[in-house]
């Protein structure tokens, strides 16, 4: 009976005023302007009902966008005040409908929709501050404007494109029956529960075999360019300001996609390569414009991915590690009231969201009756289904819908798409009043009780989940956006550009490298990357070893061994980063041929102290029964009996200095002697091991080289290099290689002096040097 009464009549709240005489001047104001306004006489009647003065007080009191809408058109606000706001929505949403069918211009067609988008802006609020319409209630509104709107757009551009021979309709009027494009909605549009001023998260799917389509016709760029239509129509800003923001970003990996996608790659994008929190997201899908029937038959066919019968637990860690991770930094390790965010805040909006969907996940797989998309209905489906208790669904039922009346007063102040409390004492004061509160004191305890109420829920099913976060902040890369504070804590790890970090770590979530496409990867991977980074930032060029490590992954079939092997042991992860971003030459060669990495990965190697006498071991094994010089090895069959430590270049690197190798190896042919007394001593070092001058040779040729090829090398092409006559072959080779290099410090001292090249070893002198020069 009280729904067909009008709304002025079922008016209840109103805030609190907080300046009560600004408020009764804009109520004067609004008084005049009624006064000379056409079909508005009837509102200084109506502006004094006892009920609907205190309510126009708190708008023009707290909200400037809600009295910009209320004052800039009189009549409107007359005509929803009688009229029972349930009829009023329904009212807006027809007219959308006949627009699009019916409209020729897309100017006047968005001019149309951003009327409708403030007269619904308005009638919702009043609504809502007037105590007339529960959270519930507005989620329904605002969700079912939001479906109005996207259809009216797409019916507009399917018509244009119809008479422009794009498209061949099957009838014009119900355009889109057999047109080959669906919009579905993710999130909160899509469960009917959206925001007062939120994204609307889209996925646009289209028919490749559509009846619709002309021959010949690229099917791709027709939906791409009916996709920017769509959001051109609806988020553009002009001086009526927009209808909505939408989001396009939940579509498969939207960083290497286009905006619409063929049903047949959706398919095969989430048999493959879909993620947890994807399954997540399309618990909550649904067809909203377009032809709805490919899509209720793609999320049929899609249920299989979204509905696991047997649900690896450990796969839910990418569902909720976003939320774990952000509670690490910024406050929301602790509940409080000034800057807190209601939505991902600890004990806020998201716990509530995932405390049910997880157990959707787990859970829904086998029970079909917890596969609804509504977080209400769903809390109460799992009580009946004896995963939770009734007692839990009666609080956190009312945590949420009291939660969401504060996310949505928070957004009516600005129309900003904003869930974070005021920080200032004196707003959160004004806030408080705005909510019905009269002291901010009171505020602050009831909302900190509905805090308390769902943080301890949620704490029962993940607080004691392994954290995903590190010491230095949040680390957070489920989703499609940066997030603020990731970026942060990665700039402050070292990284140089870090929304191409973040970028690069998502797009190993999505599955673009070869290596990760795997969901037994990605879930590994999940819980890798904070250590990693933390690797990567110890390393001394975290770009350069973050860019490495991504340019392996794109050649390496496959990773898990090696996400696995780092995962468990921290000593040789920070190897892994030392080696990838503090030797440029080994990290190139490592990206060029990922098989390298089979070495570093190896944790014994970190244990080097049993190397010295393995390396003896293995040599004196190759010189075992050798009974006469002629018989001995070359010198490379020796050194191959060490190859074990020269091939596994990753610890050589990190754990050996230069020369250590070579010194290991004469050490373990001196040993080999001492346990052979039939050999002498002089020619088996000649035999084995070169002269003292090749050696040197050898080793100045090879960090020449080094140092050109890590920049460290300024040439000098016409340097006069000058070598004593008679020098042998290998001593011109190595100098002519050489020829105008100079390896140089920042100090610009000169590191590679003259080379030994006499018969005894001694540098040579005068014109005979090889003379560094300067830079």
């Amino acid at each position: 009976m009280s729904a067909s009464l009008p709304l002025i009549a079922r008016l209840k709240t109103a805030p609190v005023v907080h300046d009560a005489a600004s408020a009764k001047a804009a109520l004067a104001e609004l008084t005049a302007a009624a006064r000379h306004a056409a079909d508005a006489s009837d509102l200084p009647a109506q502006m004094r009902d006892k009920k609907l003065r205190p309510l126009l007080l708190g708008v023009a009191d707290h909200s400037p966008f809600l009295w910009r809408l209320a004052l800039g058109d009189p009549a409107r606000l007359s005509r929803l005040l009688a009229r029972a706001p349930e009829d009023a929505i329904d009212a807006v949403a027809r007219r959308l409908d006949e627009a699009g069918a019916s409209v020729a211009e897309a100017s006047e067609l968005m001019r149309i929709l951003r009327r409708a988008k403030q007269e619904a802006s308005l009638l919702i609020a009043l609504a809502d501050l007037g105590g007339v319409w529960d959270a519930v209630q507005v989620t329904r509104a605002l969700t079912r404007f939001a479906d109005a709107a996207v259809g009216c757009a797409l019916r507009f551009l399917l018509l244009e494109a119809d008479a422009a021979g794009k498209l061949a309709l099957l009838s014009r009027d119900a355009p889109e029956d057999g047109c080959g494009l669906v919009i579905l909605a993710l999130g909160k549009h899509g469960a009917g529960e959206l925001n007062y001023s939120s994204d609307v998260d889209l996925v646009v799917l289209f028919d490749p075999e559509a009846p619709a389509l002309p021959p010949d016709s690229a099917a791709q760029t027709l939906y791409v360019r009916l996709t920017k239509g769509i959001v051109k129509l609806l988020q553009e800003r002009t001086e009526d300001g927009y209808v909505l923001r939408v989001d396009l970003r939940l579509r498969p990996d939207p960083g290497s996609t286009q905006i619409a996608i063929s049903l047949p790659a959706a398919a095969t994008y989430y048999e493959t390569l879909g993620q947890n929190w994807e399954r997540a997201a399309f618990i909550k899908a649904r067809p909203v414009a377009g032809d709805k029937r490919i899509g209720e038959a793609f999320l049929k066919e899609l249920a299989p991915f979204i509905w696991r019968k047997y649900f690896d637990y450990a796969a839910i860690a990418d569902v909720h590690a976003m939320k774990r991770q952000i509670h690490a930094v910024r406050g929301h390790a602790e509940v409080v009231v000034p800057g807190h965010d209601v939505k991902v805040g600890r004990g806020g909006i998201r716990e509530i969201e995932f405390f049910v969907q997880t157990q959707q996940l787990i859970f829904g797989g086998r029970r079909p009756a917890l596969r609804g998309s509504r977080t209400l209905d769903m809390l109460q489906a799992l009580a009946d289904d004896g995963w939770i208790t009734q007692g839990a669904v009666v609080d956190l039922s009312f945590a949420y819908k009291y939660l969401r009346g504060i996310e949505h007063r928070l957004q009516m102040l600005a129309d900003e798409q904003t869930q974070r409390l005021p920080a200032d004492h004196d707003a959160l004061e004004r806030f408080a009043r705005f909510c019905g509160y009269k002291t901010y004191d009171a505020f602050a305890a009831a909302i900190t009780e509905q805090f308390r109420i769902v943080e301890a829920e949620y704490a029962r099913l993940f607080e004691h989940a392994p954290g995903l976060d590190t010491a230095k902040g949040s680390l957070v890369f489920t989703g499609v956006s940066d997030d603020p504070e990731t970026i942060e804590t990665l700039r402050e790890m070292g990284f140089r550009d870090p929304a191409q970090a973040a970028e690069t770590v998502r797009g190993w979530h999505f599955g673009r490298r070869s290596a990760v496409q795997s969901a037994r990867a990605r879930e590994v991977l999940t819980e890798l990357i904070p250590g990693l980074l933390e690797a990567f930032s110890g390393s001394g060029d975290a770009d350069a070893a973050l860019a490495a490590f991504d340019s392996a992954l794109s050649r390496m079939p496959a990773a898990i061994e090696l996400f696995s092997i780092l995962r468990s042991n921290t000593a040789v992860r920070e190897l892994f980063g030392d080696i990838l971003g503090g030797a440029p030459r080994l990290a190139t060669t490592i990206a060029a041929r990922p098989h390298v990495l089979d070495a570093a990965i190896d944790p014994s190697l970190i244990e080097s102290g049993e190397q010295g006498r393995d390396l003896a071991l293995r040599v004196g094994k190759a010189l075992t029964g050798v009974d006469d010089l002629e018989a001995l090895p070359r010198p490379g069959a020796i050194r191959r009996a060490g190859r074990d430590v020269p091939d596994r270049r990753a610890p050589v690197f990190g754990r050996l200095r230069p020369g250590r190798r070579s010194r290991r190896l004469q050490r373990a042919g001196r040993d080999h002697r001492r346990r052979d007394d039939g050999r002498g001593d002089a020619t088996f070092r000649d035999r084995i091991w070169p002269p003292a001058r090749r050696a040197r040779g050898r080793r100045r040729a090879r960090q020449a080289r080094i140092a050109r090829d890590d920049g460290l090398v300024r040439s000098r092409p016409d340097a006069d290099l000058r070598l004593r006559r008679g020098a042998p072959g290998f001593e011109r080779r190595r100098a002519i290689a050489a020829r105008g290099a100079v390896l140089y410090a920042p100090d610009a001292t000169p590191r590679l002096g003259a080379y030994r090249a006499d018969a005894g070893g001694a540098p040579l002198r005068g014109r005979h040097a090889l003379a560094p020069l300067r830079p």
